[in-house]
């Protein structure tokens, strides 16, 4: 069976190459001529796949927010049950995203109000599903821990591996991406761990693994906000 992953799209590169656009000098920052001349077409050709840049933007927040739910779903299935095992594997793919798609958490942060209320409603609408994937996948871990502290936890979390926008540039002195992947599987696992103290983590390195300890320390319970 081949490997090989299949080459973008047209439409997909456009997409890609807004999403940079936008996240580095803002949504009216850049003219569609700019983002054509990105993907080697003349902006009036861009009208064969988005009515203009709204469209882009609408397709980017919504598109990324659907595909973070329907991979979230996907890995809880994968996990068959298996409660820590969910957890870790819903983090591991958040921190896939924040490292992947910087651009596209910029532009969530700067650019949701300007959707048209539909779309924003949309948006909003998914991220509260995925943000019960995490929640429930918390509480299974952690029954006793009360709905709304685990999911300020949750919250707190995603604020912890969102912030990749703000990292530098791998090299130049900042870590590579698999450090930097390391450090925050590690943190997002810390923090869910001051929840439930002595709570396993699955396939953990031992404590002197380059990941951590396969356990947490007893701290006290988070305070809910």
């Amino acid at each position: 069976m081949s490997t090989r992953t299949a080459a973008p799209t047209r439409r997909e590169q456009i997409l890609r190459e807004a999403a940079r656009l936008f996240a580095e000098r803002g949504f009216h920052g850049v003219g569609v001529d700019e983002i054509g001349a990105a993907v080697g077409i003349s902006g009036p050709g861009l009208y064969r796949h988005f009515a203009g840049k709204d469209a882009m933007l609408a397709e980017l927040l919504v598109g990324i927010s659907e595909r973070l739910l329907t991979g979230g779903r996907h890995r809880v299935a994968e996990a068959d049950g298996d409660p820590a095992a969910v957890l870790a594997s819903l983090i591991d793919g958040h921190i896939d995203f924040a490292l992947d798609d910087r651009p596209l958490i910029t532009l969530h942060d700067r650019e949701l109000d300007r959707l048209r209320d539909a779309d924003r409603r949309k948006v909003r609408q998914l991220q509260r599903q995925y943000v019960e994937l995490w929640v429930a996948a918390v509480r299974d871990i952690c029954p006793e821990v009360p709905e709304a502290q685990a999911r300020a936890a949750v919250h707190a979390v995603f604020g912890l591996l969102n912030s990749t926008p703000h990292l530098g540039s791998y090299g130049s002195g900042q870590p590579g991406r698999a450090a930097t992947e390391a450090l925050l599987r590690r943190l997002a696992h810390g923090a869910f761990g001051a929840l439930a103290p002595r709570r396993v983590h699955p396939n953990r390195p031992s404590p002197s693994g380059p990941d951590g300890p396969s356990s947490v320390r007893d701290e006290p319970s988070a305070r809910s906000v």
